[in-house]
């Protein structure tokens, strides 16, 4: 560990609250230079307001005082900056509630809505005016400080990039924006460094990504823009929050590549995760944080391969690419009927003589047209299989076809040539008229469930209208693991594996025989993909459905896939038993996936 002094980041006691409820509570972290640390928890444990409040933004942009933030901290120097300023003692202590703005007595911020009296309106603490934004002229000098710190010294590399871009600007004038705040070049430099920074950030034909919209880049692209504006004014301290969450492997591997070059150069990189298996690849230190806290701290060689917290262990254990393979099932729970009204038992594995696959494609064809008249080959000759009772995993990169290819198979794209058939009857092409009275045979569990599930209704109201009677609500509710009461709630009122949940719920109202589920876990924690992994095998157990699962992670389709197929550039480039692929790759692309899936150990 460094010298005090040499620390890019060095806190002490950091607690965080809104409205009197505590988010972070006895944070102390420190980062080094060329040092990565990384904070992991599940979503609400306080990695992320701890990384925003190092750069006084834990308020957000709310202004004035009423939001009921209250930031506390021993020590909170970033970069040299103390972000806490005049509102510590000289011994790095927080004044007591009266010097601080607050009635003595106070207990955090919760009563902040509510006037106390003249002088607290006139004179709310420093501290308060910069995480509001409030630029008083007491405050002026330090909000000018953590401009200067935000830009010039540490640079934040967001989750999402579409949040962090604007959609109807070329990403280079994005960049561009950077450099005149926070450097001295003119626009004709500006333009040239733009080219470099892209260069730098693993950015193909940087000149002609620089004049693109962010929507017509792939998302790692956008994520490696966003970290070239992040190292625009060459930082001392990156800070990169969930940036490779929901990126195919081999992008993934790219990112964290970069990352800990910079690492290399002697910046400091704070890395926030959920997931230990990304983080392990990485990182020199790991913190993990449960509702607020540090629950362990090590090396992140120890923390991984003799973890002495069981939340640590359980977040281990729910890596995907970790868990045992359970075996499918051969045949349903006892006294438990296959859903369908002509639907059959599963077998134990192979089809009875004569029986035809559950479905069927046969050299499927899509494209779509371009801008200018050229068209893109998205699917190129793709056939595939499934029996009754099995599993298909899809995988490849972004843009490989494997989304597309499932739309064909859903019914909702019409491909340019090529057949399909369900159960042996005609499915694709044709019109829907003719799927319609078929269509329950097949159900898809959407990636988005928030956005999928109607915001206005209750979960019993959704699961109703989908089953055709509210009596099954009950039932659906208990099929996939969530009590009667979560009936009455609304999507914004569940957790995400809550609203995943209940949208596997309204996809067995229709009582399916084949379940499509395209990215269903790319936005949920480990220990809630788990969850829904295990759920997914149950399922499949009690009511002998079969399942196709399009996935970007190859730990998520090795779990709980029998078979899997390989899509590159709209063709099958490998397809075979799953155990078989992910051990005994055959093809150079293959290769080269698996070795990029982030793995704990080995």
């Amino acid at each position: 560990m460094s010298r005090d002094s040499d620390l890019l980041v060095d806190v002490r006691d950091l607690h965080v609250s809104f409205r009197g409820v505590p988010a972070v509570r006895g944070v102390s972290l420190q980062v080094s230079p060329g040092e990565v640390v990384a904070l992991v928890g599940e979503s609400g444990s306080g990695k992320s307001v701890t990384a925003r409040a190092l750069l006084g933004l834990a308020g957000g942009t709310v202004s004035g005082t009423s939001s009921g933030v209250d930031v506390r901290a021993a020590r909170l120097r970033v970069a040299g900056v103390n972000v806490l300023a005049d509102a510590t003692r000289a011994d790095g202590t927080v004044p007591d509630a009266a010097s601080a703005g607050r009635r003595p007595g106070s207990h955090g911020n919760g009563d902040l809505g509510r006037s106390t009296g003249p002088a607290r309106e006139r004179e709310p603490s420093r501290l308060r005016r910069v995480l509001h934004g409030v630029t008083e002229t007491r405050g002026a000098q330090l909000e000018r400080r953590l401009r200067d710190l935000r830009g010039n010294r540490v640079g934040l590399v967001a989750q999402d990039p579409f949040a962090g871009l604007d959609p109807l600007r070329p990403v280079g004038r994005e960049i561009a924006d950077a450099l005149r705040l926070h450097t001295g070049l003119d626009a004709g430099a500006r333009r040239q460094r733009v080219v470099e920074l892209l260069t730098r950030a693993g950015v193909p034909e940087p000149e002609l990504r620089a004049g693109q919209r962010p929507g017509e880049l792939s998302g790692g692209l956008r994520q490696r823009v966003l970290i070239a504006a992040a190292i625009a004014a060459e930082p001392d301290l990156l800070i990169a929050d969930e940036p490779t969450t929901a990126l195919d492997a081999t992008v993934q591997a790219g990112i964290l590549k970069l990352l800990a070059s910079f690492a290399d150069e002697g910046r400091g990189v704070l890395l926030i995760s959920h997931d230990l298996a990304v983080v392990a690849q990485l990182a020199n230190r790991i913190l993990v944080m449960r509702e607020g806290q540090v629950v362990e701290e090590g090396p992140a060689t120890r923390v991984v391969s003799a973890p002495g917290h069981s939340y640590t262990r359980m977040l281990l254990d729910a890596v995907p690419a970790e868990r045992p393979r359970r075996a499918a099932p051969e045949q349903p729970a006892p006294g438990v009927t296959v859903p369908g009204p002509d639907a059959v038992a599963p077998d134990s594995g192979e089809p009875a003589p004569g029986e035809p696959p559950l479905l069927r494609a046969r050299d499927i064809h899509v494209s779509f047209r371009l801008p200018g008249g050229r068209r893109l080959q998205a699917v190129e000759g793709v056939s595939a299989e499934l029996r009754r009772g099995s599993s298909l995993g899809i995988v490849g990169e972004s843009g490989s076809g494997k989304s597309t290819f499932a739309r064909v198979l859903l019914g909702l794209q019409r491909p340019d040539s090529g057949t399909m058939e369900l159960a042996g009857e005609a499915w694709v092409p044709g019109p829907e008229s003719r799927r319609r009275s078929r269509r329950r045979r097949i159900a898809a569990v959407p990636q988005d469930p928030f956005g999928a599930l109607d915001p206005r209704w209750t979960v019993g109201k959704t699961l109703a209208d989908a089953a055709g009677a509210r009596s099954e609500v009950p039932a659906l509710l208990r099929r996939v693991r969530l009590t009667e009461e979560i009936a009455a709630r609304r999507p914004r009122n569940l957790s995400p594996g809550q609203r995943q949940r209940v949208a596997i719920a309204r996809a067995l109202a229709q009582r399916p025989e084949l379940l499509i589920a395209d990215e269903p876990l790319s936005s949920l924690d480990v220990s809630i993909q788990a969850q829904v992994l295990d759920l997914l095998d149950e399922l499949r157990a009690e009511l002998g459905l079969s399942l196709i699962l399009v996935s970007h992670d190859l730990g998520v389709v090795r779990a709980v896939t029998d078979d899997v197929m390989v899509m590159r550039d709209g063709r099958i480039v490998e397809h075979g038993p799953t155990e078989e692929i992910f051990s005994h790759p055959g093809e150079p692309y293959t290769k080269a996936l698996v070795a990029a899936a982030p793995r704990l150990r080995g």
